[in-house]
C-alpha cells in the first residue's frame, strides 16, 4: 500500500539543503527506506512564502499568496512510500529526521 509522509517543520529552524545533504540521521533515513524498497517519490518544498493557495468559490478562482492556514509549521516536504501496511509507514516515518523536530503525518494513498 502506498503513504505519503507530510513533513512538517517550523521554516524558522528548517535546515539548508547543505545541512540535510551532510546529515547522517537523513542517510540513515534514506538507507533504511531503500533497504525496505525504495521511495516511489518525494520532494522537499519551498518556504511558504512561495506559496500560492486557490480556492474556488460560485464559480469564482480565488488566488491568495502564502498557505492556507495560520500555523507556525508548515508541510516542508512529502515522500511517498510502499509499506507493507501502516505499522511499517509509522516505522519509517519515526525514522525521518523531522519526526525529532518536527512531524510526519502518515497517509494512505487511495489507490
Amino acid at each position: 500500500m502506498k503513504y505519503v509522509l507530510l513533513i512538517c517543520d517550523d521554516e524558522t529552524v528548517s535546515p539548508s539543503m547543505e545541512e540535510i545533504a551532510a546529515d547522517p540521521a537523513y542517510r540513515a533515513y534514506e538507507a533504511e527506506v531503500e533497504r525496505r524498497g525504495g521511495t516511489l517519490g518525494g520532494a522537499r518544498l519551498r518556504p511558504v512564502a512561495s506559496a500560492t493557495t486557490v480556492r474556488v468559490r460560485d464559480g469564482e478562482t480565488l488566488v491568495s499568496d502564502g498557505p492556507f492556514a495560520e500555523t507556525k509549521d508548515f508541510v516542508g516536504g512529502i515522500d511517498i512510500l510502499e509499506c507493507a501496511d501502516l505499522d511499517e509507514a509509522i516505522a519509517l516515518a519515526a525514522l525521518h529526521p523531522y519526526a525529532r523536530h518536527g512531524c510526519v503525518e502518515v497517509r494512505p494513498v487511495w489507490e
